[in-house]
């Protein structure tokens, strides 16, 4: 069995995996049409796929136990994943995906912001390092 920190490396690996993927594909999707258009049609496979996961793993019965403050958190998640996916296509359509992508990632940054903000997890000479050495990276990728 693996530990949680495990799984969750392996599980952040596999997302930065899919990630990668979704901008090479974005970026040749939008090509020709409009990235509003292109987010809602990505928004519709996201939409089945996850609900028919659901479905399939038998936890749609928990659905009527999310507390008010989860649903509302959640909804904010959507709204904000939402504003994040029609900034990107719109970025993909007129700019470089390797411009594009690195900027995007900057968002690490403000996660750890937020992070130390809001979640009160700690900001350590590690954390500051690493985002540090990330955000060089990501200047220099943009130059």
């Amino acid at each position: 069995m693996l530990s949680n920190e495990t799984t969750a490396i392996v599980f952040a690996l596999l997302s930065a995996f899919f990630a990668a993927l979704t901008t090479i594909f974005a970026k040749v999707g939008v090509e020709t049409i409009n990235p509003n258009l292109a987010t809602a049609i990505r928004t519709v496979v996201i939409l089945v796929m996850v609900w028919g996961w659901v479905f399939a793993k038998g936890q749609l019965d928990t659905l009527l136990t999310i507390s008010p403050k989860t649903l509302l958190f959640l909804v904010f998640s959507g709204l904000s994943t939402g504003l994040s996916w029609l900034f990107y296509f719109r970025a993909l359509q007129v700019g470089k995906a390797s411009l594009v992508a690195p900027l995007d990632k900057s968002s690490l940054l403000l996660v750890l912001v937020f992070s130390v903000l809001f979640l009160k997890e700690q900001l350590t000479p590690q954390v500051i390092l690493g985002t540090g050495l990330i955000l060089a990276g990501t200047l220099v990728l943009i130059r």
